[in-house]
């Protein structure tokens, strides 16, 4: 783990940069002061022994800080004028004792005795931890306001995650009762081979809507594949009427997509096109990669949709708004089109990033 980020992770690996990047920065500007104004070099190591005890009488104060950190405003308001006063009142006599002695210039104390060791406190110590203690608070709920944002980010994240994983289980109830009606039927006919055959491939359909990961991504060819699976099964209730063809191209059977993107949108195609119509109808899916895009068709020759303003079908189902809804994770850089088809039909043009696990 690098320096950066180390000190963006422990707070306390902060404190202590950003203490001793401030009292070397107050050392390094007066020591500069003093060199300007030709003083005596023994001032600038007087100033590296002040600035050590500055850093441990602040080491007080924070204790101090945590201590009564979820009192009142009044209390910690308190704290602060009193503590900071009472550091004050140690450090500067340290400071002047340290100064007077190497320098010999006990003019302050032979003027004010004793006092002359505390000369400074009000106008230059005080302030000083004061300014201190002000900037130590205003990092703290700096750094709570970075917990909280981050907490609401977080929050945002898993009410996203649950809408998706909620929106990805919304297996269409009508399908589900078709299929198991179409089944019942084949075994009342006796074509139990057959009913069998579409008992398997509803239960892989399944297992694989249930078992995958809403969030996770899989290969656009891995997802034909499973949208074969579901189309067999009302090809059974369908048989001739439902046509389907499928041209993907081979780069784009690599391209990562949401799993189970299409199914709604074959769905809708089957429940407006196909069901619809008493000699059927056919879909027909297409990918393809466009520069740095994915580009994802269904199209079908039902009798379409009216289009409204915006982009927007006159009857948006739950497959559409599911889908809809699942791709707002690209943010700006995907487009769902829906078209009507001549003479008659409709298609749904998914735009997305191209990408792979290669």
């Amino acid at each position: 783990m690098g320096l950066a980020e180390r000190f963006a992770q422990n707070r306390n690996y902060q404190f202590w940069i950003l203490q001793l990047v401030g009292w070397s920065g107050w050392a390094i500007l007066f020591a500069l002061r003093d060199a300007y104004w030709e003083q005596p070099w023994v001032r600038t190591p007087l100033l590296v022994i002040d600035g050590i005890v500055g850093i441990a009488l602040t080491m007080v104060l924070r204790t101090i800080y945590r201590m009564v950190w979820n009192k009142s405003i009044f209390i910690r308001v308190t704290a602060v004028l009193t503590a900071s006063y009472a550091v004050a009142l140690i450090w500067q006599p340290v400071k002047n004792f340290s100064q007077f002695y190497y320098l010999n210039d006990y003019g302050l104390v032979i003027q004010y005795g004793m006092m002359g060791y505390f000369e400074g406190i009000i106008g230059y110590s005080y302030f000083l931890m004061l300014c201190w203690s002000g900037l130590y608070f205003a990092l703290k709920f700096y750094q709570m306001l970075q917990d909280e944002i981050q907490k609401g980010i977080q929050a945002e994240a898993l009410v996203h995650e649950s809408q998706l994983r909620m929106l990805r289980y919304q297996l269409n109830p009508h399908f589900l009762f078709n299929t198991l009606n179409a089944i019942s039927t084949l075994i009342l006919e006796k074509k139990t081979e057959t009913a069998n055959s579409m008992v398997n491939k509803l239960s892989n359909f399944l297992r694989y809507s249930l078992d995958k990961d809403s969030l996770q991504k899989v290969d656009l060819d891995h997802e034909t594949g499973t949208l074969k699976l579901y189309l067999d099964i009302e090809k059974v209730r369908f048989d001739e009427r439902l046509k389907v063809e499928f041209n993907i191209e081979p780069e784009a059977a690599t391209a990562l997509i949401p799993s189970l993107l299409l199914q709604p949108l074959v769905e809708n195609s089957i429940k407006y096109a196909v069901a619809q119509q008493e000699a059927g109808g056919k879909i027909v899916i297409n990918g393809r990669r466009e520069d740095d895009d994915l580009i994802l068709e269904v199209i079908d020759d039902g009798p379409g949709m009216s289009i409204g303003e915006n982009n927007e079908p006159g009857v948006m189902g739950v497959g559409l708004a599911n889908v809809r809804e699942r791709l707002h994770g690209y943010g700006e850089n995907h487009s769902v089109v829906f078209s009507q088809v001549l003479p008659h039909g409709l298609k749904i043009e998914i735009r997305i990033p191209f990408e792979t696990n290669q």
